[in-house]
């Protein structure tokens, strides 16, 4: 880059200054020193002092001095049209870029799981009626500052008295398995017998856990163990794993409505309980300002509804 920047700063040094030029066009096209100093704003022993400035850089005689007219010499002609060519391709270069829209979109941060299970496959919807709205979606468990990350919306997982923001839904639990593993649940107790699907979040975390206490308090299981357990870093690899049968998951939903719907996943028991979480919608103070992303979140709402309806 600095080898780069170098050879630029190089060959402007090697070029006239940009207004010897400017002058040495207008005198060219106009051949007068006289119009081209009217164009120019300038007077006309101004834009003679610069033409003989331009020549004395160049050591070549740009204008044949007749009376009462001028007329370009050889050298001045290689140069004109030299600049002629280089001013339409700046020309050009700036009504393209003066064309190109000022790009719109929505930047938007949740975690993994509600992107995966719930916002991805809802997408299209919204893009389908914003052709022109680009979205940027930071899937992390990592709780991302709004303004520092130049973000306009955040989906936040958090305890419902911490909530701040338009809800989307509040969570239930249930558990969550393969239609074969089902088969072998009969009552909760059977769950003694299963591997449990879990994942492992680091200490002091704010990101969403798999949590089993509420069922397990609500069924009366507190003091139960399931045969052994698989710990993982996404809930999305819990859930994978879960269809695959191996093992079962505690269910959040309504993330997961469309695996049961699907029957990839079956509730072996009908029971759920409410997980004390819930999903809202965060903006920041750029959010503010672009229409986009408020119409985002109207539609985040409106698909929120739409599904506890379902």
């Amino acid at each position: 880059m600095r080898v780069e920047n170098a050879k630029l700063f190089s060959a402007a040094a090697d070029l006239p200054p940009l207004e010897l030029l400017r002058s040495f066009e207008a005198a060219a096209r106009t051949l007068s020193f006289t119009q081209a100093a009217g164009e120019l704003f300038l007077t006309q022993s101004a834009v003679s002092r610069q033409i003989q400035q331009l020549e004395a850089s160049l050591g070549v005689l740009l204008f044949e001095r007749r009376h009462r007219a001028l007329a370009l010499t050889e050298a001045g002609g290689v140069l004109q049209r030299a600049v002629v060519e280089s001013l339409e391709r700046l020309r050009d270069a700036t009504a393209r870029l003066r064309a190109v829209p000022t790009p719109r979109q929505v930047a938007i941060t949740c975690t993994p799981g509600f992107a995966s299970f719930w916002l991805i496959p809802r997408l299209a919807r919204f893009t389908a009626d914003h052709p022109l709205v680009d979205v940027r979606l930071s899937a992390t468990l990592e709780v991302l500052d709004l303004e520092r990350s130049r973000l306009d919306l955040a989906v936040r997982f958090v305890p419902i008295e911490r909530g701040t923001g338009p809800a989307l839904f509040v969570e239930s639990v249930m558990p969550l398995c393969a239609p074969r593993v089902a088969a072998l649940l009969r009552v909760p107790g059977d769950l003694a017998d299963q591997t449990l699907l879990t994942i492992e979040m680091p200490k002091h975390s704010e990101a969403p856990t798999v949590d089993w206490e509420p069922w397990f308090e609500v069924m009366g299981l507190t003091e139960l163990r399931m045969k052994n357990t698989m710990r993982f870093t996404q809930y999305t690899d819990a859930v994978a794993a879960a269809v695959a049968g191996q093992g079962v998951v505690i269910g959040r939903l309504p993330l997961l409505r469309e695996l049961v719907q699907s029957g990839q996943l079956v509730a072996p028991f009908s029971e759920g309980a409410a997980s004390r979480r819930a999903y809202f919608v965060e903006s920041s103070r750029r959010a503010a300002g672009n229409a986009d992303a408020q119409d985002f979140v109207r539609w985040l709402r409106a698909e929120a509804e739409a599904a506890q309806r379902a």
